[in-house]
């Protein structure tokens, strides 16, 4: 028998003997209970849809981000020591308040992965009022303007000509 043929035989072998224990899983983490679901899978999209209730403004958010992100990302948003920045710097020509197409996306990003030591701790006004301030750092919104559900979607990131929309392009929308 052919090396080539042994070496097919044994992965077969491998294949059919492993196949049970793949059905049921590697028996890791613990499942969600169904109210624990909306928390981890909530999608907001770029109109808007899936956006929480709540508000919040740059002036409000200012003491936010100085207590929760400026130690990453700097008192002004340049210094870092995380990069990008989230306010315009010499060293980026798109900070963070400025490298997504869309002002929903930051809010999702933001509201999902910060602060990085404490993911999805920040709460709902507490997210509009951070994104309400990079937006503003990024002169992107007034300072005492609310961002909320209605008024986020409407903001005109400078990278939106920069994607581009599948869901558009296909004619169809996944919602």
């Amino acid at each position: 028998m052919s090396t080539r043929n042994r070496a097919w035989i044994a992965a077969t072998a491998i294949a059919l003997a492993t196949s049970g224990a793949e059905a049921e899983g590697p028996g890791l983490g613990v499942p969600l209970a169904p109210g624990e679901i909306p928390r981890f899978a909530s999608v907001v999209l770029p109109d808007g849809a899936g956006l929480p209730p709540g508000r919040g403004t740059a002036r409000e958010g200012a003491s936010i981000y100085a207590a929760k992100c400026a130690r990453c990302h700097g008192v002004t948003g340049t210094e870092g020591p995380i990069q990008p920045p989230v306010a315009p710097a010499r060293q980026y020509a798109k900070p963070a308040g400025r490298h997504w197409p869309h002002a929903t996306t930051l809010f999702d990003y933001t509201k999902r992965a910060m602060p990085f030591d404490a993911p999805k701790s920040l709460s709902d006004d507490e997210a509009y009022a951070v994104v309400a301030w990079i937006l503003y750092r990024n002169g992107l919104v007034a300072e005492d303007e609310i961002v909320d559900a209605k008024s986020l979607p409407r903001v005109e990131m400078p990278n939106r000509s920069n994607t581009i929309d599948l869901y558009e392009r296909q004619g169809e929308k996944p919602y």
